[in-house]
């Protein structure tokens, strides 16, 4: 065994010396064997690598922070009752979208409608004495000047028109009230949005010495988030801005804002920064 492999060589020279294209071809028929008994089965050549391309271009880059904020509502609205009597009924769906000026509750309204007839009742009643009192008034006008009357006649006719005047205006005054106290046995709604459920169910005493609260809405378009964010961070946000902004201070410029929600797969809702500190 030693011998062969010293031998190996020398006569491989002496073949190359002699027949070196022969030799050359047996080469590259050993490599090409060799290649074949590691390569893939069946002497298929590999798939070519994968490669990818990243094309460079120049642009502008955001300055984006993501940041976890609180839902709350832009307006909430405490609906209470202003007048006081029993609750009848509950006019509106809990959950449900409500409008400005919608019924939401009706309180008996029994005691405030005879209230406003009475009220009508005085100032009829002050508008005919007013009536009297100015024919009163006007007959006298040319007897004092006639000297036919006492200028003291004259004097309370007048003061008992100026009071009758006076009275009708307190009739239209008290019409007016009443009418307001009438209308607050029927609740509605002061601003539009979703309101939440009845606080107070039917046939239950309400305004009765206080506004009794009888539900809630809130106003969820548009709305609030609420997010905060640390101090470092915050300067940080604000020297970048300085610097993409030429300068320009950080208060003078709304940065645009993107809410999303969690789980959700719809495209984030546009917002504005309303008051940043």
């Amino acid at each position: 065994m030693p011998t062969s492999r010293v031998a190996q060589p020398y006569l491989a020279l002496k073949f190359v010396r002699r027949h070196p294209i022969v030799v050359a071809t047996a080469l590259s028929l050993f490599l090409a064997g060799c290649g074949k008994s590691g390569g893939a089965p069946g002497g298929a050549a590999p798939p070519p690598a994968q490669v990818g391309v990243v094309t460079v271009t120049q642009g502008d880059v955001g300055l984006v922070t993501e940041l976890p904020g609180r839902l709350e509502a832009s307006r909430v609205a405490q609906v209470r009752a202003r007048a006081a009597g029993i609750l009848q009924k509950r006019l509106f769906r809990e959950g449900s979208d409500v409008t400005a000026g919608q019924p939401l509750f009706r309180i008996d309204s029994a005691p405030y409608a005879a209230a406003a007839a009475s009220a009508k009742a005085g100032q009829a009643r002050a508008e005919a004495n007013l009536a009297q009192a100015s024919a009163l008034a006007e007959r006298y006008k040319p007897l004092v000047e006639a000297n036919a009357i006492s200028k003291q006649e004259y004097a309370n006719a007048v003061a008992a028109q100026k009071q009758a005047e006076a009275d009708v205006a307190v009739g239209k005054a008290n019409v007016q009230t009443a009418s307001i106290n009438l209308g607050y046995a029927a609740v509605t709604a002061p601003i539009s949005g979703r309101i939440g459920r009845a606080l107070v169910t039917e046939g239950a005493l309400v305004g009765q010495g206080d506004a009794t609260q009888l539900a809630v809405i809130q106003q969820i378009n548009p709305m609030y988030v609420n997010f905060t964010q640390s101090a470092s961070e915050v300067m940080k946000l604000a020297l970048r801005w300085r610097v993409v902004s030429s300068n320009a201070p950080m208060a003078a410029v709304r940065p645009a804002c993107a809410l999303c929600l969690k789980m959700a797969q719809n495209t984030p809702a546009p917002g504005a920064c309303c008051f940043p500190t």
